[in-house]
């Protein structure tokens, strides 16, 4: 069983840090695979000026444990990290850090993409953008549901 951080917070976060403190005195790991998502200055042909982050606490955390623990299900992993922020958010800003750890580099990846892929549908975020054709709420992309259901059991 892999060790597990997940956090949901406004601050920002260093991900040199983040991903050095996944394998510092790890010798058994041969792979930290990584996602880092920003926050885009454009979409849908409109200039975004802020996004602003909010989720249901609890709620959200107990999502991302049950998504973890599905990929250590998956593949043998060592670690696993997941910080999600919140709040008002610009362009350029990081908004999320999933990463996995492992001795094989196909399983990092490989839960890498599963936990990003089921953050993108099913965790309990709202976004909303601001930007120069007014405010909107952001809905779920077909591109990221069909990316989701890659990974449902059969």
């Amino acid at each position: 069983m892999s060790e597990l951080t997940i956090r949901v917070q406004e601050e920002d976060f260093d991900v040199g840090e983040e991903l050095a403190r996944l394998s510092e005195s790890k010798p058994q790991v041969g792979a930290v695979a990584c996602f880092v998502g920003l926050v885009r200055d454009m979409e849908g042909g409109g200039a975004i000026e802020s996004m602003t982050l909010e989720h249901y606490p609890g709620m959200t955390e107990e999502k991302l444990r049950q998504t973890v623990a599905e990929a250590e299900e998956r593949w043998p992993l060592e670690d696993c990290l997941v910080i999600h922020r919140t709040g008002r958010l610009e362009p350029g800003d990081r908004i999320v850090l999933a990463a996995a750890t492992s001795a094989h580099r196909d399983a990092a990846f490989e839960a890498c993409r599963f936990i990003i892929d089921w953050l993108k549908t099913s965790a309990p975020f709202w976004k909303q953008e601001q930007g120069s054709e007014g405010t909107r709420w952001v809905k779920q992309r077909d591109n990221d549901r069909a990316a989701a259901r890659r990974w449902e059991k059969d």
